[in-house]
C-alpha cells in the first residue's frame, strides 16, 4: 500500500489519513482492529459502556494487535461530553480508568464544558511517560479557536451538517466550514473532515483542501464488524442520497435526550420521522416504536447515517472497505496531479 503522508499520519505513525470515529451502537472492538491492521486509525466509543468494560475492550484489542504491555494501543476512544457529566462524578468515573489502558488517543465531543476533561487528560499525561492525543469535535469557527487556543487539543476534528449520527444542526456545509477553519487557525492543531464522505475521490478532494485525514463512519457501516444488525444494514444498503434527515424525533423515542443545545442527530428517515412531522404526541410515537422495535418493523429502527449512505450497496469486510477506500484516494490524487501541465 502506498503511504499518504500528512501531518495526521506523522502525529499517529500510520500510512493512511483514513479516520473511523467512535459510533456508538455501531464500532466494535473488531472493526478497531481490522482498520489499524489495515494502516488507519479508529476509536471505540465509551458511550454509556462501564469502565470495566472500557478496560477489557482495550486489552483485547491490544492483545489481538499483538502490543506490548508498556506500549500504546494504536487506537483512541471516544467520549461524550453529557454522559461524561454523570459518569464522572459518579462510583465508576471512566476517564482515568480508559488512560490507565494507554490508549493512543481520546476524542471529545457534544459536551457544555469539554475543556475541564481535557484538562484532566493533560493532568493524568503529566504524571507519567505518555502522551495521549486529543481530538475534539468543533462545529464553527468560534468552537475551533478556543479548542486550539484554550484547551490546547492535538486534534480539530471539523464536522459538517452532512455527517451521520450526532452533530450541530447549524454546522456549515463541510467544504466551506473546513476552509474558514484552516484560514482563521494557518498554524493550530492537525485539522481533519467529517461528514458525509463515502468514497476516495472524496477523501483526495477534502486532503487537496487543506484537510490532514478524513473521518469516515457512515461507510464502515456497510462493513461485517459493525454492530448494526442484519434488518439494519438491509435498510442501509437499500437507501439513497435523500434517505436520512436531521432531527431530535430519533432520540426523543430512543429517550437519549442529554444532548447540548443545537445537537440533534441525522439518521435514516422512516416512521419514526414521519410520525413526527404529522404531529403524533411524544408518548405514543414511544409507544409505536418500542412496538415496532419488538415486532421487528423495519420502518421504525434507529439507523444513524450520513448523506453519503446512498454512495454504497454493498456490506463488505472493513479490511476491504479500507484498502479500496485508501487505493482510490491514491489513484484520485494522482490523477488531479496531471492536471498539471
Amino acid at each position: 500500500m502506498q503511504p499518504i503522508i500528512t501531518k495526521l499520519t506523522k502525529l499517529l505513525g500510520v500510512t493512511s489519513p483514513i479516520i473511523v470515529p467512535p459510533m456508538a451502537f455501531a464500532s466494535t472492538d473488531k472493526l478497531a482492529v481490522a482498520v489499524t491492521s489495515a494502516g488507519g486509525f479508529a476509536l471505540v466509543p465509551a458511550a454509556f459502556h462501564s469502565s470495566a468494560i472500557l478496560k477489557s475492550t482495550l486489552q483485547y484489542i491490544r492483545s489481538q494487535l499483538n502490543v506490548p504491555a508498556n506500549a500504546a494501543v494504536p487506537v483512541g476512544v471516544g467520549f461524550i461530553g453529557w454522559i461524561l457529566d454523570n459518569t464522572e462524578s459518579s462510583d465508576d468515573p471512566r476517564i482515568g480508568p480508559v488512560l490507565d489502558e494507554l490508549p493512543m488517543a481520546v476524542w471529545f465531543a457534544f459536551g457544555n464544558d469539554l475543556g475541564k476533561y481535557i484538562a484532566q487528560v493533560h493532568a493524568h499525561d503529566a504524571r507519567r511517560d505518555h502522551k495521549t492525543i486529543v481530538f475534539v469535535i468543533v462545529h464553527s469557527v468560534v468552537d475551533a479557536l478556543r479548542a486550539a487556543n484554550e484547551w490546547k487539543v492535538d486534534v480539530l476534528v471539523v464536522q459538517g451538517i452532512e455527517s451521520g449520527g450526532h452533530g450541530s444542526a447549524n454546522a456549515p456545509p463541510l467544504s466551506s466550514f473546513l476552509q474558514a477553519v484552516l484560514s482563521a487557525i494557518p498554524d493550530g492543531p492537525v485539522v481533519i473532515a467529517a461528514g458525509g464522505v463515502s468514497t476516495g475521490a472524496q477523501i483526495a478532494a477534502l486532503l487537496t483542501q487543506g484537510a490532514a485525514g478524513v473521518v469516515l463512519g457512515t461507510r464502515f457501516l456497510f462493513t461485517h464488524e459493525c454492530q448494526y444488525s442484519p434488518a439494519m444494514k438491509e435498510v442501509l444498503v437499500s437507501s439513497d442520497l435523500n434517505a436520512t434527515e436531521r432531527s431530535m424525533a430519533f432520540d426523543e423515542v430512543f429517550r437519549t435526550m442529554g444532548w447540548p443545545e443545537g445537537i440533534n442527530g441525522r439518521a435514516i428517515a422512516n416512521d419514526v420521522y414521519r410520525d413526527y412531522l404529522e404531529g403524533v404526541a411524544l408518548e405514543e410515537r414511544i409507544k409505536r416504536y418500542d412496538e415496532g422495535k419488538a415486532e421487528g418493523d423495519n420502518k421504525r429502527l434507529i439507523i444513524w447515517a450520513g448523506v453519503g449512505v446512498g454512495l454504497t450497496d454493498e456490506i463488505k469486510s472493513a479490511s476491504d472497505v479500507f484498502n479500496e477506500l485508501h487505493e482510490e484516494t491514491v489513484k484520485t490524487l494522482a490523477a488531479a496531479s496531471r492536471l498539471l501541465g
